[in-house]
This record gives structure tokens, sequence and C-alpha cells, in this order.
């Protein structure tokens, strides 16, 4: 009889991969990227332990969104108080916060625990195409679409 593997935190081996935004849609980038950070495309992926690896995602101001969604979808945020809700398009996202944008695109398709949060401090997302990992040497991931 064979036998599941488990993973322990401790064989966990973790790789850096680079993703280039430009041109690619939000989406597909968000799934790519939240696949690698939770590990599913290692064959030792195990739900509980924290086996995914580091991704960096490059020219964030430079996704896009197919048909009207630049216009139509909205951010929200609350601050607690009184009047405090602040919506924010796409298009403005886009424009002023694209980092954010990207980020919050990721965690949404993140365990929402916290192992999530444990996932998503190994995402870094830069809005030009220099970041500061180059001692990490980070593989390229190329994203489907």
């Amino acid at each position: 009889m064979r036998q599941t593997t488990m993973a322990k935190p401790a064989d966990v081996t973790r790789t850096w991969y680079v993703v280039d935004g430009e041109g690619q849609t939000l989406g597909r980038l968000a799934t790519t990227c939240a696949h690698v950070l939770r590990g599913k495309h290692k064959p030792t992926y195990t739900p509980n332990v924290d086996c995914g690896d580091y991704v960096i995602v490059i020219n964030a101001d430079k996704v896009d969104m197919t048909g009207n969604k630049l216009n139509t979808e909205k951010y929200y945020n609350h601050s607690g108080y009184f009047g405090g809700m602040r919506v924010r398009t796409a298009k403005e996202m886009k424009e002023k916060y694209p980092v954010e944008w990207v980020e919050r695109a990721v965690k949404g398709m993140l365990p929402h625990t916290k192992l999530g949060d444990v996932m998503r401090g190994h995402l870094f997302v830069y809005a030009g195409s220099e970041h500061p990992h180059a001692a990490q040497k980070p593989v390229e991931l190329k994203v489907k679409g």
C-alpha cells in the first residue's frame, strides 16, 4: 500500500520566482501567484504547512483588466467611523496604487487564516521593472494567457 507523505516545515525548500506583469490580466496573474505562494505546484503540497515559494511581481503598473472592469469594478475601505466609507474604482487603483491593487487581488485568493498571513508575506510587488532581490537569484515564472 502506498503512503501519503506529509511535508514538515523543516523539510520545505523554497525558491524565488519573478513574474513580469506587463501585458498580463490581473486575475490570471493573481491566480498564478497564489498557486505558487500556497505551494500547490509541488508534489509535496500539504494544506496545513506553508510549503510555498517566494514570488516577486514587477511592472505592477502595467497589469490590465479585460472589458470595462476598470470603470465598473470598485474597491471598498471603511475606517470604522461614521461616514468613513471610501470607494475607489479599479482605474483609480491602477493609476495611483498599483502595488496595493495587485496585492489585494492575490490576498483574496489565499486562505484568510494565520497561515495565509505568512504566505502573503512571501509576496513582493513592485510598480517598476527593478527589484532588490537579485541576490536570491529568482527564476522567471510564466503566466498562461
